[in-house]
């Protein structure tokens, strides 16, 4: 058994001065980069959420966001 996740919005503050936005903060990709997986295409931030390379991420509560696709 796994234990319960706890809420994604609910997240303990980062050490970082000024603190990263959180999860929900329209700013959410401001956060400080924990972890990057280039051959995988994301990015971990430090507010849990995984940035695609698609422009697309997934929140910490499992909810998804389109990517934003740039016109040319």
């Amino acid at each position: 058994m796994f234990p319960a996740a706890a809420p994604a919005t609910r997240r303990t503050p980062c050490g970082h001065q000024p603190p990263c936005p959180t999860a929900d903060a329209p700013d959410r990709e401001a956060a400080k980069i924990v972890t990057r997986a280039h051959a995988q295409g994301w990015t971990a931030l430090c507010n849990g959420v995984l940035i695609f390379e698609d422009t697309g991420e997934l929140l910490p509560d499992g909810r998804a966001v389109e990517p934003r696709w740039v016109s040319t």
